[in-house]
């Protein structure tokens, strides 16, 4: 894969420009993504797991686990709906 130099960027077509604009703007979405998962997991983590043993979760720890996962779906889900309706 060859990189592309900035000035070469004044070459393309208005198409292209666009096509990687929007491939651009979907890779920072995931990458947003992403960022916001890993932080989700360890805050719920840190919040629900005291100690690892041997790999099991106590039950406790799976209640705690699924409530934050629950509570953090419910957030972005509210969230995307009042990002849409704004729209």
């Amino acid at each position: 894969m060859s990189n592309l130099n900035p000035g070469e960027l004044g070459d393309l077509t208005d198409a292209s420009k666009k096509e990687i604009a929007a491939y651009l703007d979907a890779e920072n979405s995931k990458q947003k993504v992403r960022t916001s998962i890993n932080q989700f997991t360890d805050i719920c983590f840190k919040k629900c797991i005291s100690r690892v043993d041997n790999g099991n979760l106590s039950s406790q720890e799976e209640e705690c686990l699924a409530s934050c996962v629950n509570r953090f779906l419910d957030t972005n889900i509210r969230v995307v709906r009042g990002l849409q309706n704004s729209q």
